[in-house]
């Protein structure tokens, strides 16, 4: 059994749907949903459904009774009145469960960084939640993305009315990315072998070479308009996450994490790209999502 957290989120959607139209997934699905309607008719006939939360130690207890693998993404909660303790309180119940419940293998969404990112907020918080639930001797791969492309989603009206877009790194300083459809892939197809053992990184860094500022240009290009990047500072990415309803906390994390990776750079140039598991460019993303996204 495969049990599946986040089912109607960013990647964990995608990683449901592979999963779903995989022939090998003969020994059944288990989803953890708070509003099972979110999920699509055609999942809700092929997997078994636990209402709640996975913070709740009740309903992941039950979704993970006689599972041997498990997907686990710890959702942003931007209204948490403490980053560490929002990934704590979802960590927690799980490395109780998977001592009660014998679950042997967990792949999760953390993110590059690890012996790296010092002070850096939500990054911070994901690698030490890596280390607790690695700390329970499960076999683990933590699933390390860098930017994630979809990122740029949340600022589509501003490339389309203004034709600019927003980031807190160096106009010409290399930025690593990383597309949501490979980290599902790499999820799934984990999920789906049972064979693989011990406890592992696994990066997600896609074949480009780009500053914050080519961005821009292939933009540019894909959409065939101006679109220039407009670097902000960790200040002014606070004041948008606190006017957008986040916590001071939250707000602060964010602005922590976009400091650490101007001043730690372990989303840059010096991380290696690894198309075997992130072959989405760029350019492929901005014409297969980016643009329709701005464009409709």
């Amino acid at each position: 059994m495969i049990v599946v957290t986040t089912p109607t989120g960013q990647i964990g959607r995608q990683v449901l749907d592979q999963l779903v139209d995989a022939p090998d997934s003969t020994k059944g699905i288990r989803v953890i949903a708070r509003d099972p309607a979110r999920l699509s008719a055609r999942v809700r006939e092929r997997v078994e459904v636990v209402q709640g939360s996975h913070s709740d130690a009740a309903v992941l207890n039950e979704a993970c009774t006689g599972a041997d693998r498990l997907f686990w993404l710890v959702p942003p909660t931007p209204q948490a009145d403490s980053v560490e303790g929002h990934f704590r309180d979802f960590t927690e119940p799980l490395c109780e469960v998977i001592g009660r419940q014998g679950v042997e293998r967990v792949v999760s969404v953390s993110t590059l960084g690890r012996g790296v990112a010092k002070n850096a907020g939500q990054i911070s918080a994901s690698l030490a939640m890596d280390e607790a639930i690695m700390g329970t001797g499960v076999h683990y791969r933590a699933l390390c993305p860098p930017f994630l492309m979809e990122n740029l989603l949340g600022q589509a009206a501003s490339i389309r009315d203004a034709g600019v877009f927003s980031l807190t790194v160096e106009e010409n300083r290399v930025l690593r990315t990383c597309a949501t459809r490979d980290i599902a892939a790499t999820a799934a197809r984990l999920l789906l072998d049972s064979s693989w053992t011990g406890q592992h990184d696994v990066p997600l860094v896609a074949p480009d070479d780009l500053t914050a500022e080519a961005m821009a240009q292939v933009v540019s290009e894909v959409l065939d308009r101006p679109v220039h990047l407009r670097r902000t500072s960790s200040a002014d990415y606070k004041a948008t996450a606190l006017r957008f309803g986040a916590s001071d906390a939250w707000a602060q994390g964010l602005a922590d994490m976009a400091d650490a990776l101007m001043d730690q750079g372990f989303y840059g140039a010096a991380q290696p790209s690894t198309p075997e598991t992130a072959p989405t460019g760029f350019r492929t993303w901005c014409e297969e999502v980016l643009r329709p996204a701005v464009l409709r």
